[in-house]
């Protein structure tokens, strides 16, 4: 049986109130609507209060305010912030390789390791590379020549960070995304299309994390940068020369094109496209499968194709839902106006 704890233990962990039976024993956390009778829930909006009196769960954790519920509860100002420590508290241990290089791996003599680095299957560190203290490298992660990567890294199977680049420290990057790789320039010459050499490279700040099967390239001279604390969803294309300012949240799908800058705290939803060198402001919010294609000014929301900002798009898209009446009013107009043309010319 895994490890349980008393609603007593879980509200001290959350500097929350039991309502109910302080003993009541838990072993795990789940949503309202899948959890059983040894795990707690959480009620982040009182839209689904209703959904309660249905669940089997053994306990919630609720709003201060929130009324009475049909299992013990633990009260607390905001419940979806304190349901991140009882996941944590919850969480099965994530495994990872042992500090220390794994036979299969490749390290050159050149390359420097900080305390309890652990080095796993078939990972290949090059030349005068420098890894920083506890980080980790999983099974066939790739560190080219040159590339500082800081401490408390987390490098998931198949990363590649090609050469020249820096990661500081708490940088997390999830399987297959790479790091570096050559930014799209090509001259068309003669009937040809010339690369264009990407002698630049990348700068990623602390505290990023960047999903799985992402594409972030280097610069053709000088840097593509992620700001500090920014996180990064699946399947995300970064082209060069790209600065992204700290903080932001860039959903997946989405395809920033060279050059374009954003500002801090910038919000991108999925399938976002965003123009080469295009400026967004700090604060600005782009909606799902929208395209920018030109400089937005902060704290602005965008929608649409072409982007335009959220009141204008919302009164473009009520006056779509009224074209098939204004249609119809259209055709009975113009039977009206025949028909008094007809009876004047009689």
């Amino acid at each position: 049986m895994g490890t349980s704890f008393t609603l007593a233990e879980i509200a001290a962990w959350i500097d929350g109130k039991v309502r109910g039976p302080a003993d009541t024993r838990i072993a795990g956390v789940a949503g309202i609507e899948e959890a059983k009778g040894d795990e707690i829930t959480w009620l982040a909006d009182t839209g689904y209060f209703a959904k309660l009196h249905d669940s089997r769960a053994g306990a919630v954790v609720a709003p201060a305010d929130c009324g009475p519920t049909p299992m013990p509860a633990i009260l607390c100002p905001r419940p979806s912030i304190a349901i991140i420590t009882v996941f944590e508290r919850f969480a099965p241990p994530v495994p990872a390789p042992s500090p220390g290089v794994h036979p299969t791996a490749c390290v050159a003599e050149s390359a420097r390791l900080g305390k309890e680095v652990a080095v796993g299957p078939h990972a290949i560190v090059d030349e005068q590379a420098v890894i920083g203290d506890r980080t980790i490298l999983d099974a066939n992660v790739f560190v080219g020549a040159g590339t500082t990567i800081g401490a408390d890294c987390r490098l998931w199977p198949g990363v590649v960070v090609r050469e020249r680049c820096r990661l500081a420290d708490r940088v997390v990057v999830h399987p297959n995304t790479t790091i570096g790789a050559d930014g799209f320039g090509y001259e068309y010459v003669d009937g040809r299309h010339v690369k264009i050499p990407q002698i630049g490279t990348v700068e990623i700040e602390a505290d990023v994390e960047i999903g799985a099967g992402c594409a972030l390239d280097r610069a053709k001279f000088g840097v593509t940068r992620i700001g500090a604390g920014t996180k990064i969803d699946n399947l995300v294309q970064v082209a060069h020369n790209v600065r992204i300012g700290p903080g932001c949240v860039i959903v997946s799908q989405c395809g920033i094109a060279g050059s374009t800058r954003l500002g801090r705290g910038v919000v991108l939803g999925g399938k976002v496209g965003i123009a080469d060198h295009v400026v967004l402001g700090d604060g600005v919010q782009v909606g799902a499968c929208s395209c920018v294609s030109k400089n937005i000014p902060p704290g602005t929301q965008i929608f649409g194709i072409p982007g335009v900002e959220r009141e204008q798009w919302a009164r473009e898209r009520a006056k779509l839902r009224r074209l098939p009446q204004m249609t119809e009013q259209l055709k009975d107009l113009s039977r009206r106006v025949d028909r008094l043309e007809s009876a004047a010319d009689d």
